[in-house]
């Protein structure tokens, strides 16, 4: 008994379209029409990347974004003018060359010319805009931040803790705003961008042995890793906490009272810039110690005798030079402290209200 395949008529292939049929298989393979197996390059895959644009827009219109991009750009500006007095003011408060501000200025031109007085400004430009970026947004953010919590404070009840016949009352209304973005500004800078302050340090001072950024890098992850990068973080931190809510609190409060007795609004930029630099001048006075022994300790190990503490680095100070060592390079400081906190503060006024203004017009 024979069998035969079933077959398919003219019409019915017609009928069918694009319709394939393999060999003696009892059946036919539908395919789509868009498929066609005797053309080439019919199948296309095609997908859709997401549109980031207006999240990208928002997020660039935030508040924080144009006080971070503010701040960058016043650090920048502010470091591209005041670069020399930086040089003279790190190599007198490590005890490099002469003690006096003349004197540093003479031997940087002696030695390495005028471009001794910008040594190091690639890496101080890498540092200081990142820096002012992070501590100036920092700043507004927390300060934002302790405000709003301090009146959700006053109109709820504060927590108590009832210890015996005492009842402790956790209220926020004591903590200066102010006082704690500045204190959390300082640490957040120095945190993210200490790397930076260690290059720079070293491109200043030894010129000869660091004589560029790349082999600086190199030279210090080999002599001791990653860990190197962090020499003197501690107290770092230590004497950044001091002198950056100084630096902040007297700022804010010197602006108030002044707009307060004045009967104004807002400071204009001249007056800015002079409380700027009273702020500047008032912090590094108060915490310069400090500065003096982790300057010591940054930078000790090129001399190979690093103090193992900052306790240690302030008694060999006084040791070595009594009192008044603490306080060595305390005017040349102030010349780039004073200037560099009111132009910083001038340009990062400046630059907010260009930014915020923008961007409620743009509202």
């Amino acid at each position: 008994m024979s069998s035969k395949s079933p077959s398919l008529s003219k019409s019915q292939k017609k009928s069918y379209g694009s319709a394939g049929v393999f060999g003696d298989v009892y059946g036919i393979i539908m395919l789509p029409k868009e498929v066609d197996m005797e053309k080439e390059n019919d199948f296309v895959l095609r997908f859709q990347l997401p549109d980031l644009r207006h999240a990208v827009r928002d997020f660039l219109g935030t508040r924080e974004v144009r006080e971070f991009v503010s701040g960058a750009l016043a650090g920048a500006m502010t470091k591209c003018i005041l670069a020399p007095l930086e040089t003279i003011r790190t190599r007198m408060v490590v005890g490099v060359g002469s003690k006096n501000i003349t004197g540093s200025f003479l031997e940087v031109m002696q030695q390495q010319g005028w471009q001794g007085l910008w040594a190091g400004n690639t890496i101080n430009m890498l540092r200081i805009i990142p820096t002012q970026a992070i501590e100036l947004g920092t700043f507004e953010y927390v300060k934002r931040a302790m405000t709003s919590m301090q009146e959700k404070s006053k109109q709820n009840k504060c927590p108590t803790v009832q210890i015996g016949h005492i009842d402790l009352k956790f209220s926020l209304s004591w903590i200066s705003p102010v006082a704690v973005a500045g204190a959390a500004a300082g640490v957040v800078s120095t945190l993210a961008c200490h790397p930076l302050e260690v290059l720079k340090d070293r491109l200043t001072v030894s010129p000869d042995a660091y004589p560029s950024l790349s082999m600086a890098i190199s030279k210090i992850y080999k002599d001791g890793g990653i860990d190197a990068f962090y020499a003197g973080i501690t107290p770092t931190l230590i004497g950044m906490l001091p002198y950056s809510t100084c630096y902040y609190f007297m700022y804010e409060k010197m602006k108030k009272s002044y707009c307060q007795a004045k009967n104004k609004k807002s400071l204009n930029r001249p007056e800015m810039l002079l409380v700027g630099a009273l702020a500047g001048f008032t912090a590094s006075t108060i915490s310069f110690p400090l500065e003096v022994a982790r300057k010591r300790l940054m930078v000790g190990a090129l001399e190979g005798k690093c103090p193992p503490h900052m306790a240690a680095a302030l008694s060999e100070v006084i040791r070595e030079e009594g009192l008044m060592g603490l306080y060595r390079g305390w005017g040349a400081s102030c010349l780039k402290v004073m200037p560099s906190s009111g132009i910083t503060w001038m340009f990062y006024e400046a630059w907010k209200d260009i930014l915020l203004a923008h961007k409620a017009h743009s509202l």
